[in-house]
C-alpha cells in the first residue's frame, strides 16, 4: 500500500513535493538524535566524569520516558500500533533480507520495530539501575551494578547493529536512511506504511 499525497498535480508532471513524504516527526527526530548523544556521552565518561555520566543517565531516562508517551501520542509513525507482531514476523523479514529481496517500508521495517522496542526496554533498565547505583539503599550492591554494566553494553550493541541495518538498507534502497531521520522526509512510492513499535 501506497500513502499518497494531497492534492492536484498532474501524474505526468510529478514535483519534487509530490515523490516526498513526511514520516518523521520533529519531536520524534530530535528525541533520537538527542538520545544517541546521551547514550555516547554516557558510554564514554563513566568512572572519569562522574556528573556528566550521571548527566547524560538522567538525560536517557527523560527521553525514554518521552519516546513511551508520545509512542501515544505522536504522529502515525512515532506511534505503537501492535509491538508483537514485530517480533512475529521478524524471523521471515530477516531471512527475506538475506535472500536480497526485502520489501521497503515508510515507516519502520520489521526489524528496525523490533529494535526500537528492545533498545528502550534496555536503555530503561539501564537508566533506573544506573540511578539505583548512587542511592544509599543500593550503591555498592554486585547484583544492581552488573545489571547496569550487561545492559549499558547489550544497548552500545544493538546501537552498532542499528548502525549497519540502516547503512545497509539505505545501500539497498538507494536512499540515505540517517538523513531522513533529521529531515523527516521519505521518497514515496513502492512502499508499505511500516510495522510500527
Amino acid at each position: 500500500m501506497t500513502i499518497s499525497l494531497q492534492g492536484d498535480r498532474s501524474a505526468s508532471a510529478p514535483t519534487r513535493e509530490s515523490t516526498r513524504v513526511k514520516v518523521w516527526d520533529l519531536p520524534l527526530r530530535l528525541s533520537h538524535w538527542a538520545m544517541a548523544s546521551c547514550v555516547l556521552i554516557a558510554w564514554f565518561t563513566p568512572n572519569t566524569y562522574d556528573a556528566l555520566h550521571r548527566g547524560a543517565g538522567y538525560g536517557v531516562l527523560a527521553l525514554t520516558l518521552f519516546r513511551l508517551v508520545w509512542g501515544f501520542v505522536g504522529t502515525r509513525y512515532s506511534r505503537f500500533h501492535n509491538p508483537l507482531r514485530a517480533f512475529r514476523v521478524l524471523p521471515r523479514y530477516l531471512w527475506a533480507i538475506g535472500r536480497g529481496r526485502s520489501r521497503r517500508y515508510l515507516g519502520l521495517n520489521p526489524a528496525g520495530s523490533a529494535m526500537s522496542i528492545t533498545m528502550l526496554l534496555l536503555l530503561a533498565v539501564s537508566g533506573i539501575s544506573g540511578w539505583m547505583q548512587v542511592t544509599l539503599r543500593f550503591f555498592g550492591v554486585a547484583w544492581v551494578q552488573d545489571t547496569h554494566t550487561y545492559t549499558s553494553y547489550a544497548v552500545i550493541l544493538l546501537a552498532l547493529v542499528h548502525v549497519a541495518g540502516v547503512v545497509l538498507m539505505s545501500v539497498r534502497q538507494k536512499e540515505n536512511l540517517a538523513r531522513a531521520m533529521m529531515t523527516g522526509w521519505k521518497r514515496n512510492g513502492g512502499t508499505r506504511p511500516g510495522t510500527q513499535a
